[in-house]
């Protein structure tokens, strides 16, 4: 279940990255800052489209998952895609971060890789949380893709309900909000001057 959540956030990340930086490589973001779209509507739209192609992996994934490699599921799957959906807003939310900031697509792919190897490196994906020096334990209370791996793990193996998972809602939503409002003041700058 873990791989579902890093393949989604090197993915999506890295789509999300792109998509401002495309814009501007290909000589179509002045055109886009010409349309009579505000900022918000023009980072809702990019982070929107990524989302969507965000949960038909999860619905593929989780199908290969039950189906093929018939892994069980003690949970909800209204919970799950709840939950998955707060992780993919989050990711997203970064990614628009690192898109408006970059020129060009090169930029971009730089800045997407360079966040998204220490997101999987402090995960817990390979290494235990626990066993990682007190540092770096604090360092992944701000990393989304620990917080995704830990509870689709609970979500397929314990059976966990929405009161249990809530902590980690609120944190998703926060990082996503934090990353997303930043994204777009600095988005909202750039159209402006």
């Amino acid at each position: 279940p873990a791989l579902l959540a890093m393949i989604a956030l090197l993915d999506l990340m890295l789509l999300t990255a792109l998509s401002i930086a495309r814009e501007r490589e290909d000589g179509t973001f002045d055109q886009l800052l010409m349309t009579p779209y505000s900022s918000a509507e023009l980072l809702i739209g990019k982070g929107i489209a990524t989302m969507i192609m965000g949960l038909m992996q999860l619905t593929f994934g989780l199908l290969m998952a039950r189906l093929w490699f018939e892994i069980p599921f003690h949970s909800s799957y209204w919970l799950l895609y709840g939950m998955f959906l707060s992780f993919l807003y989050a990711s997203v939310g970064i990614g628009l971060l690192i898109s408006v900031h970059c020129n060009d697509l090169q930029q971009a792919m730089l800045g997407a890789f360079l966040v998204v190897i220490p997101f999987a490196m402090l995960s817990g994906l390979a290494t235990p949380i626990d066993s990682m020096p007190m540092i770096f334990q604090k360092i992944t209370l701000l990393n989304p893709i620990r917080y995704g791996i830990e509870s689709l793990h609970r979500l397929f193996l314990e059976g966990v309900r929405f009161r249990d998972l809530l902590p980690t809602f609120l944190i998703l939503w926060g990082i996503g909000f934090g990353t997303s409002l930043t994204a777009y003041f600095s988005f909202r700058r750039q159209r402006e001057s």
